[in-house]
């Protein structure tokens, strides 16, 4: 039953709407008839398709090219310095356990001639992030598709977050908050760069 809700968000980007809503529905009446449940009953009558509803929103990254985000909105301008889009929120589902790990993400890039309309950013930063994920790999993909698209000097991406996978099972530790980095370019190999970086972070 979970294989085929995970089967029906991994091709969301190939199965019409109604398609994808019928059969996460149909696994979700699936698991909630394993835990005891009644869907049948008032109060879930209509919970597994607004459960299908949800998590096509929460994984409607999958329909998005980041790429094309960024390559909507490039410009030639010489600026050399820093420019950095930090405290963007976001939300998304760990792959592990599909619940929801939520927090903000801070990205930094030295132009090479290019820059990307700020907003553009952020709205990569959401693509990747409505999809099944883990932290580190949302970093790292943030990172190399500015890096790639955009080809600066450097890039740097840091994502700081809170793991309800954490919070309210496993070890149950409320107020522990993950970070991680990816520094690319001259990010990676020049420390007065990186050192700029961390102090407009105030970190």
């Amino acid at each position: 039953m979970v294989v085929g809700l995970l089967h029906a968000i991994g091709n969301a980007a190939t199965l019409e709407p109604s398609v994808k809503i019928d059969k996460i529905s149909s696994a979700m009446k699936l698991v909630l008839e394993a835990l005891g449940e009644n869907p049948s009953r008032e109060g879930l009558q209509k919970s597994p398709e607004r459960f299908a509803k949800a998590m096509i929103f929460f994984t409607k990254g999958y329909e998005v090219d980041p790429t094309v985000i960024l390559k909507d909105a490039i410009f030639h301008e010489h600026h050399q310095g820093l420019v950095l889009v930090k405290d963007i929120e976001f939300s998304s589902l760990c792959e592990h356990h599909l619940i929801p790990f939520i927090g903000k993400i801070h990205i930094g890039y030295i132009p090479n001639g290019k820059i990307v309309g700020l907003s553009k950013t952020a709205r990569v930063a959401e693509a990747f992030a409505r999809r099944l994920q883990v932290q580190e790999r949302l970093t790292t993909q943030v990172a190399h598709c500015l890096f790639d698209v955009l080809q600066p000097r450097g890039v740097a991406v840091v994502v700081e977050a809170t793991h309800q996978c954490m919070a309210m099972r496993g070890v149950q530790k409320i107020g522990a908050s993950t970070t991680t980095t990816c520094f690319l370019g001259e990010f990676d190999t020049d420390r007065d760069f990186k050192e700029e970086f961390w102090r407009s972070l105030q970190r």
